[in-house]
């Protein structure tokens, strides 16, 4: 029962919101709205008035006044902020990016052909595999600044091929006044930024406003009212997934140690709302965690913050043994698994679901986070029962091109035309005869 709350308080349900929220939608809208009613009211006026609603809501929720011309971060603006950052954080940020390059590259799909040959019959297939012509990214900027967003979307775009990338960044001075940010998009290339966020920032990207084109697929992670309004324009564009809080589980045994434990649980926890639980067989490790966290959670800034979530979306669990602790991960289906075992492999080929998974006890998700080459953005909620974490193949458009000649198609016709004519659709079967009649 545990287990099923906790999964059902995480799924994509649209119902977690703070009291702060709850208030603004009353000032916002007059009435207590739920979260998905505030966002099919953001989309649909922005959809109708365009620019003008964008430009409101800015003002409204963000309270900056801004304008066709300002709404938009400009090449110079880009180019200071370059110019400020520090210079040894953008090197870091051209190593993660050739990280993050190197490995989706590997990964990406390439054009696929076959060729069937029978005497003068000849079939050819392909998988055809283009690239996005454009796309948005969401950037989160509401209480810190994410650098690491816009490398683990942009990069794998660019590396599929994309060749426009549009960002939207809260107008916040952790978002589209951010000096590391900006600098960050400019180290990778991307131009066009606009200081926008929230619910109405992803309408002005599905639907395109004056200014805005409208792109093919969104990505990247939010609020809820971000999540619900990509729900909300799934259909008018592709988007990756509708994320929901942060969420680890950590698997360990008696070799792992009870402090970096603790210090993963809070990594996650720390988002607010984010849940953080471990699964263990070894019961006195419970205890330790127990201890380990109230321990740093009294010394980190963040570490009210970070006990709330864990209070209401955390556990500490105690599996009878390896068997059960996976058969309860994959209940939980987590965004992020950490394998904190003596043989993680082992552990690996019992688990089915998960969006990334780390291993051994000296790999956090902070690796993944920031630095390995996957993306972070990965499905939350339990979603990694059947969806993926975001990659450079997602940027992709496939299509299968056929071609047969006269003989193929000779051949093929009774197979074809049987079954067409079993499905009552006689004007399929013609569409072959006709070509063999003569």
């Amino acid at each position: 029962m545990l287990l099923a709350e906790l999964r059902r308080k995480l799924s994509p349900q649209g119902d977690i919101v703070s009291e702060a929220g709850r208030q603004r939608t009353i000032e916002l809208f007059g009435e207590p709205l739920a979260p998905r009613q505030v966002v099919q009211r953001i989309c649909a006026d922005v959809r109708q008035r365009g620019l003008e609603a964008l430009l409101d809501y800015t003002h409204r929720l963000d309270k900056k006044e801004l304008t066709a011309e300002t709404i938009r971060v400009t090449p110079a603006e880009l180019e200071e902020a370059h110019a400020k950052a520090d210079p040894k954080l953008l090197r870091s940020i051209r190593r993660i990016r050739e990280n993050i390059a190197e490995f989706q590259s590997r990964i990406l799909h390439e054009d696929v052909q076959l060729i069937r040959q029978d005497g003068t019959a000849r079939v050819e297939l392909r998988q055809r595999y283009l690239p996005l012509r454009r796309v948005g990214i969401c950037v989160p900027g509401g209480a810190a600044a994410y650098p690491s967003t816009v490398l683990m979307t942009a990069v794998p775009a660019r590396t599929a091929g994309v060749k426009e990338i549009a960002v939207v960044v809260p107008p916040t001075e952790f978002g589209g006044y951010n000096t590391d940010l900006l600098a960050t998009c400019a180290e990778v290339g991307i131009t066009e930024v606009y200081r926008v966020g929230g619910a109405q920032a992803v309408a002005a990207l599905a639907y395109g406003v004056a200014g805005i084109p409208r792109v093919d697929k969104i990505v990247g992670p939010g609020n809820l009212f971000v999540a619900l309004a990509k729900q909300h324009v799934y259909g008018e564009v592709d988007i990756d997934s509708i994320a929901g809080p942060s969420e680890i589980v950590v698997l360990a045994d008696d070799t792992a140690r009870a402090e970096f434990i603790a210090a993963d649980l809070i990594s996650q926890a720390e988002h607010s709302p984010g849940s953080g639980v471990l699964i263990t067989w070894h019961r006195p490790l419970v205890d330790e965690v127990q201890r380990a966290l109230a321990d740093q959670l009294a010394k980190l800034p963040r570490g009210d913050l970070a006990l709330t979530s864990l209070n209401e979306y955390g556990a500490l669990i105690v599996a009878r043994d390896a068997v059960q602790a996976a058969e309860l991960t994959d209940l939980l289906a987590p965004e992020h698994l950490h394998i904190s075992t003596s043989d993680p492999e082992d552990m690996l080929a019992r688990i089915q679901n998960a969006g990334a998974i780390f291993m051994g006890h000296y790999t956090p998700v902070a690796v993944g986070d920031y630095f390995a080459g996957p993306s972070h953005v990965l499905p939350t909620g339990g979603t990694a029962r059947f969806a993926n974490g975001l990659c450079a193949n997602d940027f992709l458009k496939r299509s299968s091109v056929l071609w047969y000649n006269h003989d193929a198609l000779e051949e093929s016709a009774e197979d074809i035309v049987r079954l067409a004519n079993c499905e009552g659709l006689t004007a399929h079967a013609a569409s072959v005869t006709v070509r063999l009649e003569d």
